[in-house]
């Protein structure tokens, strides 16, 4: 029988088979025709990505269509050269990377979603509102959640909870709520860097094995200090006083929230335990623990039905219903599908270039001419401008030899250097529509000094520690 099945796989998958045991060699088309042309393709769609807050076009579009082209151009060359397999090869590469990190995030944005949907984060917003604290104390109080926040939830996420609460307390005061939207993209943009958790860039790195789990909190005192130099010298501008008392009503976390909680918790260790004692990788642990939110997701709906029975209302099987029972589909189809689409045009965009050799040139330029320390900081300052994701994807696909401790760098500098412009992480640009006409680019750039004063602190910390 074993036979049998593993001729059918063979029948109906030899592509897959063939494409396992090819061997290609590269052509080096970095000074063709071609590879200008992908260059100034992958070019055009970053510059529509930046500029998606002004065009109103979603981030995803334009490096889906840059994708395509930049491949269709590699397959065709390759093919009038005889190597009609080469392109096939390396794409698939690329998309098994992607689709490890897709089915990874689509995991930890549904539990995200669930926690939403379960008022979980309302009800901390409304408890942070209703406790009375001061400007400055409300300043550090969201600071310091939304550093140690993301490191678990993603810094996107986080920010806009916390960018919540001091939009509910601080209308009054734009001054307050500015500083605390840039304290908060600080913050979050630390904590993220020294969890595999908190941004997708240190995801990346582990899921590479490059960098371990225990690893990662080898960056928590740099990243502390990242978050609290530029906090501290922001405090003294803030107003005096304290809000006035909100008369909100408090949310009430429906059934089974923190429930939800913990099985996320769960979920984390179990990705974890995968590839630390089974040596497999983290995303089937993740997937495992979906499975942990499906069956609970159906308990919550039966339970939600029996509620229903008791009370003598007709069940019907709509839409509405589904909702209160909890559906995990309506957690799943919340995710963030223009992220994660934009997330595959980057991969296999770059993937192409690397593929056409331009990434092999940088790195000869960046980590051999320049040296890793220089290049690593020049990492984060880049991530500032371009989104981190690409410059990491570039940076692991480059993979230049550099010792552990700088691996570590490189992995703190471009998740912290986003916060040195609004625009520099997804934290940043989701606040300036959040807090639109409070957090603002210029307001942010007011404070890139003493932000930048907190990176270059950030980055002597860790090689003091651990270079």
């Amino acid at each position: 029988m074993k036979h049998v099945f593993l001729l059918l796989l063979a029948l109906l998958l030899p592509n897959i088979a063939l494409a396992s045991g090819a061997v290609h060699e590269t052509i080096n088309l970095t000074d063709h025709w071609l590879g200008y042309t992908a260059l100034a393709i992958f070019a055009l769609a970053y510059s529509l990505v930046i500029l998606e807050e002004k065009l109103h076009l979603r981030k995803s579009k334009p490096v889906l269509l840059a994708a395509g082209l930049i491949w269709i151009f590699i397959a065709a060359y390759y093919g009038s050269h005889g190597m009609p397999d080469a392109a096939e090869v390396a794409i698939r590469h690329n998309f098994l990377e992607y689709g490890e990190l897709f089915f990874f995030l689509l995991v930890a944005m549904t539990y995200i979603n669930a926690m939403l949907e379960r008022n979980v984060f309302d009800a901390l917003r409304d408890y942070l509102v209703a406790k009375g604290f001061t400007y400055k104390s409300l300043f550090w109080l969201t600071g310091i959640l939304a550093f140690f926040i993301s490191p678990i939830a993603d810094n996107l996420t986080t920010a806009l909870i916390m960018c919540a609460v001091v939009m509910a307390v601080g209308k009054d005061k734009p001054k307050f709520v500015a500083m605390s939207c840039v304290n908060i993209v600080v913050g979050a943009n630390a904590g993220g860097a020294f969890s595999p958790f908190g941004d997708i860039t240190t995801l990346m790195v582990w899921q590479k094995g490059i960098v371990q789990f225990s690893e990662f909190f080898d960056l928590f005192i740099p990243s502390v200090v990242n978050f609290v130099v530029p906090a501290f010298i922001m405090q003294f501008a803030l107003p005096d006083g304290k809000p006035e008392a909100s008369s909100t009503q408090m949310t009430q976390i429906k059934q089974g929230g923190l429930t939800i909680v913990g099985l996320f918790i769960m979920t984390i260790i179990t990705a974890v335990s995968f590839h630390n004692f089974l040596h497999l990788p983290p995303v089937f642990g993740m997937m495992l623990g979906l499975a942990y939110l499906k069956f609970f997701g159906y308990y919550l709906r039966k339970a939600s039905h029996n509620h229903l029975n008791k009370l003598e209302q007709p069940i019907s099987h709509t839409s509405a219903d589904v909702v209160d029972g909890y559906d995990i589909f309506d957690s799943i189809a919340k995710a963030e599908w223009d992220t994660l689409f934009f997330f595959y045009g980057v991969i296999l965009a770059v993937g192409g270039l690397g593929f056409i050799g331009y990434l092999g040139m940088a790195s000869a330029f960046m980590y051999g001419e320049l040296g890793a320390t220089t290049a690593n900081v020049l990492v984060g300052i880049l991530s500032a401008i371009v989104d981190n994701i690409p410059v990491m994807f570039a940076v692991l696909t480059m993979n230049p030899e550099m010792p552990h401790s700088q691996w570590l760098l490189v992995t703190l500098t471009a998740g912290v250097g986003g916060s040195l412009l609004s625009i520099g992480s997804a934290a940043g640009v989701a606040l300036m529509g959040q807090a639109r006409g409070y957090y603002t680019f210029f307001g942010h750039l007011k404070w890139a000094p003493v932000i930048a004063l907190g990176y270059g602190a950030s980055i002597y910390v860790h090689l003091l520690l651990n270079g």
